[in-house]
């Protein structure tokens, strides 16, 4: 077992944004648009960054790229850190093969990443003996905290309440995003768990619920649309204020909802941005293709109704954002300066 210093550990708590990746039309990595959107999100207020998730379509990606992309995150709010401390970046490493995973690991510690996203190893299926031996190798000889990445609708394993508590003695465990759907397993996770592991919904419209049970934030999807209203969510409710945190839920639910339907995430995550103005198209990578026209004008007509659209198509800012969203979405535009030197 290599040794490694133990990393400081951060502390997770709120709205981290599971950003999706931009390509050019050809299909390219899209820098400067990445850098745009991360400046952005910094901006509008966000707790916490993952670069090169499932909704970044990290499968797709090739090494250099998903480095590339790490390295970026890290150097923007790195950047950003003297006005706005506290931001981890959460780094997607995880695979379905331990090695590859912990190699992952060490990298993006070397990058500068805070702790690691590990998804659950997807398609041959551990039990829940050979998973606590995964994650406690990744823990142990990755040099990264770990958030282990429960969501058995992709991997076909479920992370159970049992396994996780014994992952969490681990001091190297620092987290769960739990995205299983099971109220009772994330109940028994939310009052049993070490007091310094965080419970994450991934799943955006779980959040409220989760908050609820004592969990500590979210992964989310939609806060590539709505930075600051999940991070206002997560900072009511962890405030006690439960009827603004009911509130800002029920106003941004129909939006959660849309993100997984006409096609799977981040398909219609991508779809919005661009209407919105955020990214300058929904390219993807195959196998996954851009939405199909009736789902498109649905979500089109829903971005509308909800006032993140004008109706001529382009990007209005959302309503009621305490932390300016439409201002700073203009700030970090394109034709602007660097993700690094905009918020120097």
């Amino acid at each position: 077992m290599t040794a490694f210093p133990t990393p400081e550990r951060p502390w997770l708590r709120g709205a981290f944004t599971a950003l999706v990746t931009p390509f050019t039309a050809d299909g390219e990595l899209d820098e400067a648009e990445f850098r745009r959107l991360v400046t952005w999100q910094v901006l509008a207020g966000i707790d916490g960054l993952v670069p090169v998730g499932t909704t970044g379509e990290a499968p797709t990606l090739s090494t250099e790229e998903r480095e590339r992309l790490i390295a970026m995150t890290v150097e923007i709010v790195g950047a950003a850190r003297a006005r706005r401390p506290g931001i981890p970046v959460v780094a997607g490493t995880g695979t379905n093969d331990t090695r590859a995973t912990i190699a992952a690991t060490r990298r993006a510690a070397e990058l500068g990443a805070d702790a690691a996203l590990v998804v659950a190893p997807y398609y041959n299926r551990p039990d829940a003996r050979m998973l606590r031996a995964h994650f406690e190798a990744v823990a142990d000889e990755g040099g990264l905290p770990v958030v282990v990445y429960n969501v058995p609708g992709r991997t076909g394993t479920n992370v159970d309440a049992d396994t996780f508590l014994r992952l969490a003695e681990h001091p190297r465990v620092v987290a769960v995003k739990e995205a299983s759907g099971n109220l009772e397993q994330l109940a028994v996770i939310c009052r049993d768990r070490p007091r310094d592991v965080a419970v994450l919904s991934g799943d955006d419209a779980a959040t409220l619920a989760i908050l609820a049970m004592g969990g500590d934030g979210v992964v989310s999807v939609a806060s590539n649309e709505i930075p600051a209203e999940m991070a206002s969510l997560c900072s009511a409710a962890l405030g006690g204020r439960w009827d603004e945190a009911r509130r800002i839920h029920e106003r941004w639910l129909p939006l959660m909802r849309a993100n997984f339907q006409g096609a799977p995430s981040p398909v219609p995550v991508k779809a919005a941005m661009a209407s919105m103005g955020i990214l300058s198209s929904d390219t993807l990578r195959a196998p996954m293709l851009p939405l199909d026209d009736a789902p498109r004008t649905r979500l089109h007509t829903l971005l509308r109704d909800l006032a993140l659209v004008d109706g001529g198509g382009r990007f209005a800012g959302a309503p009621g954002s305490t932390t300016g969203l439409g201002s700073t979405a203009a700030s970090a535009g394109r034709g602007t300066r660097s993700g690094a030197e905009a918020v120097a």
